[in-house]
């Protein structure tokens, strides 16, 4: 059974998500504020994480912050209405998806387990590699140059995606349908996790060699 870690300073909030994420088969813990969940986070390693943005004390995105510095535990961000600023920084911070408040209990719980199913490895998969950069699909591990890059859930699909279609322009909607999974969807989503990953596999991300901009249509990975 997969561990869930919600933390909201809202009760009725905790209160509802939890019950839908428990009917949906996971164990459910829960926090009210960024220091707690913190400490819990440290003490239990959850498999994934639902961080409402507005918290009392530490904010959603400096608990965001903090994880990232240790942990690639996915990440599903809670954010109001009108606060996409939070939401890019958030995603730019290395959240995996995002629900937008007032949300359904449901779509939340889907999006909690479509994250999940992609964090699991693979099951008998093989190694992607392109030069000194290489994705062992099996363990999730990417290395480059023998390093590791430390890639959070949708880092790895998107990158293993580029690298099983090589010289393919793809557009941001093309993207979020095959590695989010989503019908439909905010696609600055996509440019943000671009951006990320090129800091993470390219020698000078502003003059990126590997994930080119097709202007007018989207990305494409060249291989090295």
């Amino acid at each position: 059974m997969t561990t869930v870690l919600v933390v909201d300073d809202d009760l009725t909030v905790r209160d509802v998500v939890r019950r839908y994420l428990e009917l949906a088969g996971h164990q459910v813990a829960l926090a009210d504020n960024g220091e707690d969940a913190l400490a819990w986070i440290a003490a239990h390693k959850p498999d994934l994480v639902v961080l409402d943005l507005m918290l009392p004390g530490i904010s959603g995105l400096e608990v965001c912050q903090r994880l990232r510095a240790t942990s690639t535990v996915p990440v599903v961000m809670l954010t109001a209405l009108g606060e996409e600023e939070n939401r890019i920084a958030g995603l730019q911070l290395g959240a995996d998806d995002y629900v937008t408040k007032p949300f359904s209990p449901r779509e939340l719980a889907l999006r909690v387990s479509s994250v999940l199913r992609r964090a699991a490895p693979a099951p008998l998969a093989g190694t992607i590699a392109d030069g000194d950069l290489e994705l062992d699909v099996s363990a999730r591990r990417a290395t480059r140059g023998g390093t590791d890059l430390s890639l959070t859930t949708r880092e790895f699909d998107l990158l293993a995606y580029f690298l099983t279609h090589p010289g393919e322009a793809c557009t941001r909607e093309h993207l979020l349908e095959k590695v989010w999974g989503w019908d439909f969807g905010d696609q600055s989503t996509v440019t943000v996790h671009v951006r990320r990953l090129r800091e993470k596999i390219e020698t000078t991300p502003a003059k990126p060699t590997r994930i080119a901009t097709v202007w007018g249509v989207g990305y494409r990975y060249d291989r090295a």
